[in-house]
């Protein structure tokens, strides 16, 4: 059974930084699963901020170009978000998603609440 397991959330003022890990289970060969961090805030829907496909290449949401950083570490099964400069809209709900290469077959993690607030 796939789990993915999301860490790293917390308060953290404007202009700070944090780094969520979302660490794979289950998972036999993870370098080729798509990897990618949503977020939901109060009241929105779920977005995505950033994504690292199997092959290592990055796309992010506008908002956060410049400001985070996503990688991945296969070798450990995990994901990273480094996020720098937070600003009080990154306030949210951070969903971890594995999406299985060549397949619709994806999973979620059960999120991590970052809150960016003086």
């Amino acid at each position: 059974q796939v789990q993915l397991v999301e860490s790293g959330g917390g308060l953290v003022q404007p202009g700070g930084s944090l780094r969520l890990s979302c660490t794979a289970s289950g998972i036999i060969i993870f370098s080729i699963y798509h990897m990618g961090w949503y977020r939901q805030a109060p009241g929105k829907q779920r977005e995505l901020v950033a994504r690292i496909n199997s092959g290592g290449s990055t796309n992010y949401e506008d908002s956060v170009k410049g400001r985070f950083t996503i990688s991945r570490d296969n070798a450990k099964n995990t994901v990273y978000l480094q996020m720098d400069s937070l600003k009080p809209e990154d306030t949210a709900v951070y969903y971890c998603n594995a999406i299985l290469r060549d397949t619709s077959t994806d999973y979620w993690g059960q999120g991590t609440l970052v809150t960016v607030s003086t």
